[in-house]
């Protein structure tokens, strides 16, 4: 099964293409495309209706030999969902990752770096737990852009680890890492339970297109 990624950070290459080989993919049987010029297009915002255009063609060119593709940018989303029916399944990794967190129902609590990322992922999450009645809490890891930017990557990462530790500390049942980068913390947590995110949500998720 070949499985194709539209990126607009060049680092989540790396993070999704190794969990891909982990997962039991072959390295020719995975493409990357990182386009950070199509995150620079919707957050603008000036024609929404252009940039989505473009992230169509790019989906379309990426379904080319793919058996599945997925969107690893959730800002990318909303384009996304405005995209014609197409024969070859087109998986949100944000969306992926707020059914699996919803799925048990129970206290969510989600991890987000970014504070503009807080109330699209409160949106999303929130429609997602509707379905099961799990009640949603969207928590900012203070610092952790910050440093993400300034390459402090192990300060980072300990911060987010942190950040989990505390809310199952504070009786949350499932913590979700809301940006696919920050999979590189979840072996940094001292809980026994582990946070989920949006990498293996949607590797988790092409596979179920094959049960279908």
């Amino acid at each position: 099964m070949k499985i194709a990624f539209l990126h607009t950070m060049e680092g989540n290459e790396a993070v999704f293409g190794l969990a891909a080989v982990k997962a039991g993919w072959s390295a020719d049987h995975i493409r990357h495309a990182t386009r950070e010029d199509l995150r620079q297009a919707m957050a603008q915002q000036s024609a929404p209706g252009s940039a989505h255009g473009l992230v169509h063609e790019a989906l379309r060119g990426l379904m080319i030999g793919a058996d599945a593709v997925i969107v690893t940018c959730a800002t990318l989303g909303p384009a996304v969902d405005t995209m014609a029916p197409v024969s070859v399944p087109i998986i949100r990794a944000d969306t992926a990752l707020a059914k699996a967190a919803s799925s048990a129902g129970g206290k969510l609590a989600v991890l987000c770096a970014v504070e503009a990322s807080v109330a699209p992922n409160r949106a999303l999450f929130e429609h997602c737990a509707a379905v099961t009645g799990a009640s949603v809490t969207v928590q900012l890891v203070p610092g952790a852009w910050t440093l993400y930017q300034e390459g402090k990557q192990a300060a980072c990462m300990a911060a987010c680890a942190q950040a989990a530790d505390e809310a199952y500390a504070q009786g949350f049942d499932v913590v979700a890492y809301a940006h696919p980068w920050m999979a590189g913390c979840v072996e940094l947590v001292g809980s026994k339970r582990r946070p989920i995110h949006g990498v293996q949500a949607a590797l988790d998720a092409v596979h179920a297109t094959r049960e279908v």
